[in-house]
């Protein structure tokens, strides 16, 4: 898809608002996890900027690995779960925390819970940066939330519009003209 400049209609989640949460999570995530080493796995592209900032602030043991998965074209989600990439590693009997950029429907994340709590890890929870609670089609526990947002298509941070706009320090909201 060819690249197709869209204005920045406003700022949604400054870079401060995301170190913070981000240094929350952290803390919380290394006490719950503290005697333990944690596997985490971060859901390609999106997660890539969070799991990045997230993993310098957990201060327990942990091993990283990586899965691409998608549900998305342009701003709509389709509906349709597709593994693009699986694990390198079997998480049998691992305390497992997936990272994802962003709760929506929670049509894809409950699909990647089903599959993983499948291979038996002692533990599956899941963290996100940003939860859009108003989407949700299914009901999704997700056990760790950087921010509740409305719902707005928003980009930057490493969530994208057709693999652009990733590289926005912010998470803002485009416009439509």
């Amino acid at each position: 898809m060819a690249y197709i400049e869209k204005k920045i209609d406003h700022t949604l989640v400054t870079t401060d608002m995301i170190t913070d949460f981000v240094k929350r999570l952290g803390k919380q995530i290394s006490d719950d996890y503290r005697g333990k080493e944690l596997y985490l796995i971060c859901v390609l592209k999106g997660s890539f900027m969070f799991m990045a900032d997230l993993i310098r602030e957990i201060d327990v043991p942990c091993e990283v690995d990586f899965m691409s998965v998608s549900s998305y074209a342009g701003e709509k989600s389709t509906g349709v779960v597709k593994i693009n990439k699986d694990l390198d590693r079997n998480i049998s009997g691992k305390h497992v925390l997936i990272i994802e950029d962003i709760v929506d429907t929670g049509i894809t994340l409950n699909h990647l819970m089903n599959l993983l709590s499948t291979r038996n890890p002692a533990s599956l929870k899941l963290v996100t940066a940003f939860d859009k609670p108003s989407r949700r089609q299914i009901d999704i526990d997700v056990h760790y939330i950087g921010m509740e947002i409305p719902n707005e298509f928003i980009v930057g941070y490493g969530l994208d519009l057709d693999g652009f706009y990733r590289n926005l320090p912010d998470v803002v909201v485009l416009s439509d003209d």
